[in-house]
């Protein structure tokens, strides 16, 4: 019986949470903008017909903003076994966050910070670095701790006001 649950583990991953060279169709992901604080910052998320789909947008930092986010929920997953996120996306060289949610309503996020380089390029977030986030700030929760998942996004919120572009093409657990 051991022998068969690690068979079926090992065949979960990698496991494309989402994959826009297969599907443009960005129609499931949902903008959150910090209007829903009185910000004016304006993101979108769309499919390309190019294999990626692209968040891009204008950070603004009028009426205390300074944010815009993208995220997917989904059925909530059996994760356990995976040890990392892989994320092919090409960015426009500003500082981006992944995050993910174990529920889709839980009110504490987890997120990984990263640079892009200009170029496609895989980054691979492991989960345990994943660190606890509510509204900015770290509550005291351990980091995430791999068992489920039911949602995943992006934000940008660098303390300036800019446009941004980031292209993503797949998601992938590992």
């Amino acid at each position: 019986m051991f022998v068969m649950l690690l068979s079926i583990l090992a065949t979960q991953f990698p496991l494309a949470l989402s994959d826009f060279s297969q599907r443009a169709d960005a129609g499931e992901w949902k903008v959150v903008n910090d209007g829903v604080m009185g910000g004016k910052s304006n993101g979108e998320f769309v499919g390309t017909t190019k294999g990626y789909a692209e968040f891009k947008g204008n950070v603004s930092l009028e009426n205390n903003g300074g944010f815009t986010s993208v995220r997917y929920g989904f059925e909530s997953k059996n994760i356990a076994g995976a040890t990392s996120i892989k994320i092919r996306l090409k960015g426009d060289g500003k500082h981006y966050q992944f995050r993910l949610k174990k529920q889709v309503r839980d009110q504490i996020a987890y997120r990984y910070e990263f640079e892009t380089s200009g170029e496609w390029e895989t980054v691979i977030i492991p989960l345990k670095q994943m660190t606890p986030t509510y509204r900015g700030m770290v509550p005291n929760v351990p980091n995430y701790e791999v068992d489920v998942v039911s949602e995943i996004g992006f934000l940008i919120a660098n303390k300036q006001a800019e446009q941004f572009n980031l292209w993503v093409e797949k998601i992938t657990l590992e």
